[in-house]
């Protein structure tokens, strides 16, 4: 019985949109990287969603890594990805030495697969479409599109 109102409390309801008056308090509990961390390789960061494997907390009950293709693109986008979780880190840890040496290892690398990538399968933006003599955009393959050697898949 509340001593102020003379009444008994009701059993909270379920679904009911709002944070009844009698939810439980909770304490969570959230994980930070510090420097020094484990990291994953490049692939593995982006199967996982994380760079640091501390953080890699199962999401619901999704424990298992997705597979990814091995090809120019995935490579491309795990270095991108590599390269923006550091530098969210840094956001937080701007004097980690490591971790920003890290960053500019990784941001070379990225800088570099990007160049090697547009050589081999066409621009990536609108913005690089025009720097060789002639505008490219429209021209096969788009990135997302897969082919297999030999023919299209």
């Amino acid at each position: 019985m509340n001593p102020d109102t003379g009444t008994t409390p009701r059993p909270c309801a379920d679904a009911c949109g709002t944070m009844p008056g009698c939810a439980p308090l909770a304490v969570p509990y959230v994980p930070f990287q510090q420097e020094g961390s484990r990291k994953y390789s490049q692939i593995d960061a982006l199967a996982n969603g994380t760079v640091f494997p501390g953080l890699n907390l199962p999401f619901h009950l999704k424990v298992e890594p997705g597979t990814l293709a091995d090809d120019h693109s995935t490579q491309l986008q795990a270095l991108l990805f590599v390269v923006t979780e550091l530098g969210l880190y840094l956001d937080t840890h701007k004097d980690d030495a490591e971790a920003f040496q890290l960053f500019r290892q990784y941001a070379q690398l990225a800088k570099e697969a990007k160049c090697n990538y547009e050589q081999m399968h066409g621009p990536l933006t609108q913005l690089h479409a025009g720097q060789d003599a002639a505008y490219r955009w429209l021209d096969d393959p788009w990135p997302w599109e897969f082919h297999k050697e030999g023919g299209a898949g």
